[in-house]
């Protein structure tokens, strides 16, 4: 019997962790028997034992976590856990793990990012025979890093604190796939992701994120099963953990992307490792020429201006300017042809597989038919030290992935588990089962443990002009004033779009008395830590401080939202997804854009209740909501909060929140 299977056997049944009165109740939790735990956690193990698909809404506060983490531990087998985002992973190696452990003894979990996040020794060493150290600030970082290097036993770079999050010199050092030697490595056996790998085929739990498992996915599929490809081992169960997120995350690394820092970087690290090898000798004149010729190429694109814009006239683009394209790809033909002659250095095969893959991809980009693809293109400023200027993306996408997500996960790991407090749209999975190819899955809703009647409060304020008339921005920041001096600030202002935060944060900067706090000024984390810590503080958020965000007591009292959270109809992506929609006879607004709009106003309403002991103030400046046909869609898929639509209603409200405190 494997060993894994009896420590399985030694671990306690659901009923007797979870019911009244058994290890949960005795533990340091604050302990409330929650039926809905004690059936969701009974619905997994039911799934893993009878290798079936399992989709659950459990509601925030129910417990999810714990429902699925000790049904993954019974099974005996590896499972696999992947989170939308890394402060979930955090939140489950390093806070949920560690209390089931002091509840369990033990427990064989290893915890995996994506390889950038490690440091490669092999790089590290090469660096310093290498001139491209850039300034003081590089030539401190790689003393910095030199000396962690010796100490750290993960290589993880969360753990250089005084390494800046924008720093050129990580990404000269990390071990991204494309750079790696794999086992000819002369440090192989010292490396990161070779430790990773060994303690991952010794753990029973497996704690990833979603960008990490499809990146997994995808590079295992380009390998074709060589020994090498991925980095996650085999396992019998999967759990999507915030699941909502699949269809994006996997949109993109089902399709292509190519930039002109991809071709920069190229260039750069041909030189770095290949410059002065036997063989070698054309390569410097290649890298320049790929280096002038890419910059050509990219400039000529066919963009007005900033943003994501379809590139639909492709074939009238190759008509014109054809030769750009040709002569970029003539050069990564000459450099793997170069390259393929260097006969005995290490560095070599890896580098050119990169430059082929490079130039396959930009092949398909520009050649490509593939009906179920839009291509689009990006041109956005670069940020931090690695990139200066603009940075410009050709991109392909998957239309839909549903197909794909079929056939290459439900349809190959026995047993699958999606679990999010937002996955129903008015009651039903159809929206996100459609969306994602689940055909066939128990379906589950557990039911929130908070009484939301009780604890929270929506005002949809009377008389505000639809969101496209010019006149909702003034009426918008009047009602956000009045409200922020009823619940004293302690909010979160969440909005559509970028542009519209920053007409209401200047608006409302100089009327307001209560320290605002802007997204963009600092990083999120940072942001959301002088949040906590700043009494009466408001901050205004865009896209990610929708979702996993996580604020409990009275520093957040109060979420306003400014519009309905549709997609950007011309978004290139979302246009094709509609139209292929209408195409198959379905109606586009209704079937696509409302359910996903539903599922992101969940999210951002999710940000205020936490906790049995949160109450406060839900706010949506949209009329739309309450004029408009799809509006019940939205109202039947919230919680069963108290609604009004009377200012003196909110005020009262925060009253009482103030005489239960005395």
């Amino acid at each position: 019997m494997p060993p894994t299977e009896e420590k399985a056997r030694a671990l306690p049944s659901l009923h007797e962790f979870f019911a009244p009165g058994g290890i949960l109740a005795s533990s340091s939790l604050p302990y409330e028997y929650r039926p809905g735990q004690l059936e969701m956690a009974k619905a997994v193990e039911k799934a893993f034992n009878e290798r079936r698909h399992l989709i659950v809404e459990a509601g925030t506060g129910t417990g999810k976590t714990l429902a699925y983490l000790l049904p993954a531990l019974r099974t005996g087998r590896r499972v696999i856990i992947s989170t939308g985002t890394k402060a979930l992973q955090d939140q489950l190696y390093f806070r949920d793990i560690p209390f089931l452990e002091s509840l369990l003894g033990p427990l064989a979990v290893c915890y995996m990012k994506g390889r950038a996040n490690y440091l490669c020794r092999y790089k590290l060493t090469a660096l310093r025979s290498q001139p491209i150290l850039s300034g003081l600030e590089e030539i401190d970082q790689y003393r910095q890093i030199a000396a962690w290097e010796a100490e750290t036993e993960t290589g993880d770079r969360s753990e250089l604190n005084e390494l800046p999050e924008s720093s050129a010199l990580w990404h000269k050092l990390d071990a991204r796939t494309e750079a790696c030697l794999g086992s000819t490595c002369p440090d192989y056996s010292r490396c990161f992701i070779t430790e990773m790998r060994r303690r991952a085929q010794e753990s029973d739990i497996i704690i990833v994120n979603h960008h990490l498992f499809f990146a997994d996915l995808s590079v295992r599929q380009e390998a074709a099963g060589a020994p090498d490809a991925g980095i996650l081992p085999e396992a019998a169960m999967v759990v999507f953990d915030e699941a909502h997120e699949l269809e994006e995350i996997a949109s993109n690394y089902f399709g292509l992307s190519v930039s002109n820092i991809r071709f920069e970087e190229l260039a750069r690290d041909t030189d770095a490792v290949l410059r002065g090898k036997e063989g070698g000798d054309k390569l410097p004149a290649l890298t320049q020429q790929l280096r002038d010729r890419a910059r050509l190429f990219f400039s000529e694109l066919p963009m007005s201006g900033d943003g994501r814009q379809p590139f639909e006239g492709r074939e009238e683009y190759l008509e014109t300017n054809g030769d750009l394209y040709l002569s970029v790809r003539a050069t990564l033909r000459r450099m793997e042809d170069e390259i393929a002659e260097m006969k005995g250095v290490d560095e070599a095969p890896g580098i050119r597989k990169r430059v082929a893959r490079l130039r396959t991809e930009l092949e398909f980009l520009l050649e490509s038919t593939a009906h179920n693809m839009v291509y689009w293109m990006e041109r956005r400023a670069a940020g931090g030290l690695r990139q200066q200027g603009r940075t410009t993306f050709l991109q392909a996408t998957p239309i839909d992935v549903s197909e794909l997500l079929g056939e290459q996960v439900f349809e190959v790991i026995p047993s699958v588990v999606l679990a999010s407090a937002t996955l129903t749209v008015g009651g039903g999975f159809q929206h996100i089962r459609k969306r994602i190819g689940l055909e066939d899955a128990r379906e589950m809703v557990v039911p929130s443990h908070f009484d939301y009647a009780k604890q929270a409060m929506l005002y949809l304020p009377p008389s505000m002009p639809d969101p496209r008339e010019p006149d909702f921005p003034a009426a918008a920041a009047e009602v956000i004033r009045r409200v922020l001096e009823i619940s004293k600030g302690r909010a979160f202002c969440l909005f559509t779009s970028y542009s519209q935060m920053r007409d209401l944060y200047e608006r409302l900067m100089p009327v307001l008395d209560y320290p605002i706090l802007l997204h963009g000024t600092a990083p999120r984390k940072a942001l959301l830590e002088e949040f906590r810590s700043t009494p009466g503080a408001v901050l205004f958020g865009t896209s990610s401080f929708w979702q996993g965000v996580d604020v409990q007591g009275e520093s957040l009292s109060c979420v306003i939202i400014d519009k309905l959270p549709f997609a950007v109809p011309s978004d290139p992506v979302v246009q094709a997804r509609m139209k292929a929609i209408e195409e198959s006879g379905g109606k586009p607004f209704f079937d696509y854009q409302v359910p996903a709009a539903v599922l992101t106003l969940k999210q951002g309403f999710g940000r205020l209740i936490r906790s049995l002991e949160d109450r406060g103030l839900l706010v949506l400046l949209d009329p739309r909501i309450k004029r408009k046909q799809y509006g019940k869609t939205f109202l039947d898929s919230l919680p069963p909060y108290r609604v009004t639509s009377t200012i003196t209603d909110v005020a009262e409200f925060f009253e009482e929140l103030e005489s239960a405190k005395k």
